[in-house]
């Protein structure tokens, strides 16, 4: 089981892409895809879960049941050129913030093996920010329905177009692999774009007998038209609106993100766990996520129970403009823009989840997993969920029952 997902995920995220073909026949075109069919239902009956920030619909509010927050499409096609250069493209069909299944570009890229252990990329790429960063939407070679939420939603910006080079090299008995990258990113939602400029990032893989350890570092650059508007609005408010803008804006300030993996896998049971910390000197403020996965096989099933927790360790309110300071209308400008900004400083993910899961490998290269989670959103946080209601009530609870076809072809 451990040899055949790490072999099809090595085939559909390219980690390796400039190997050659049995028959050394160049060029080679080759195709493979993946997918997941899911089903997820939240008892949270005036807010939407949604495992992307930006999508438009989920499960609770909008659907009872939605098969919208999990399902996916994604096709992959391998060029081999020459026996050192070779490209990948994948084109990944999942829910969007317009509502729409759009096909988008996941990878566009080229490779050239300057040695059996050095390589260089540029194109499209993935930033490897986080252990299962590379084939984070390939459920199937995930133990879980889904990525942990507490850990994966701290980088919105995943994708990104640069350049990158991993050197793989041992010592001893552990092998080792080295990855750098830099470039910029963005995504669209309903109301604007995010954009990452000026990113880099560098981590590190050991596998060493059955245990893997991970360590990740990058720095991004983030802009939003939103909130670069808000903060623009502030300024009007003289030297106090001036202080809040120059405090809490986003543009131009630099956003790190910190990460720490272990797993080991004798083959029987597994465990697996990362850390997280996510720190910006503005409105996006220092926020953490850990969790650990403990699962066991039995034939074709696999069991396991996941513990998780994330929190805000900045900030969450503020008291902003003295409105008593400011003549009508002036004054009610000033409530609305402090309101505005403490609902978005109280929107970081704080919460802690207890999932209880099993998947069932019932034929090659498919697998059917069902998941429970409970949620327990803390600090008035609401979790992540959108389409919030006015009946909603922050800081509540959460019960999820996720059932996910994964396949890979």
């Amino acid at each position: 089981m451990v040899r055949q997902v790490a072999w099809l995920c090595a085939i559909l995220i390219v980690t390796h892409s400039g190997a050659l073909l049995a028959d050394s026949t160049l060029p080679n075109l080759e195709f493979n895809g993946f997918g997941t069919l899911g089903l997820v239902h939240s008892d949270e009956q005036n807010a939407d879960f949604v495992t992307d920030p930006f999508a438009s619909q989920g499960a609770g509010y909008s659907n009872e049941w939605s098969a919208e927050v999990d399902s996916r499409l994604g096709i992959q096609s391998t060029l081999h050129i020459t026996p050192k250069i070779s490209t990948v493209v994948q084109i990944v069909s999942e829910k969007r913030y317009d509502g729409s299944y759009a096909p988008k570009v996941e990878w566009a890229n080229v490779q050239y093996e300057i040695t059996p252990n050095l390589s260089f990329r540029v194109g499209r790429m993935v930033q490897s920010s986080f252990m299962a960063s590379e084939h984070r939407k390939v459920n199937y070679a995930t133990p879980w329905v889904r990525p942990p939420q507490e850990i994966y939603r701290l980088l919105p910006v995943a994708n990104f177009d640069g350049v990158d080079m991993r050197y793989r090299y041992p010592i001893g008995e552990a092998t080792n692999e080295l990855q750098m990258n830099f470039g910029g990113g963005g995504v669209d939602y309903a109301t604007g774009s995010i954009d990452a400029s000026d990113s880099w990032g560098i981590s590190h893989r050991t596998h060493w007998g059955d245990a893997t350890l991970f360590a990740s570092y990058g720095e991004l650059k983030v802009s939003a038209d939103e909130l670069s508007q808000l903060f623009d609005t502030y300024r009007f408010f003289g030297l106090p609106g001036e202080e809040l803008a120059s405090r809490y804006e986003v543009d131009g300030k630099r956003t790190n993100l910190l990460n720490f993996g272990l797993g080991y896998d004798p083959g029987s049971w597994f465990v697996m766990g990362e850390w997280a910390r996510s720190s910006s000197p503005s409105l996006l403020g220092e926020s953490e996520g850990a969790y650990m996965t403990l699962g066991y096989r039995i034939a074709e099933w696999t069991p396991y129970v996941s513990v998780a927790r994330a929190k805000v360790t900045s900030n969450t309110s503020e008291p902003g403009l003295n409105a008593a300071l400011y003549p009508s209308p002036f004054a009610e400008g000033a409530q609305l823009l402090n309101k505005i900004l403490n609902e978005l400083l109280a929107s970081g993910m704080q919460q802690e989840s207890i999932t209880v899961g099993a998947r069932w490998d019932f034929r090659p290269g498919m697998a059917l997993t069902a998941q429970y989670d409970y949620i327990d959103m803390r600090s008035g946080s609401s979790g992540g969920l959108i389409n919030q209601q006015p009946e909603f009530t922050p800081g509540g609870r959460l019960n999820l029952f996720s059932l996910a076809l994964d396949f890979v072809f």
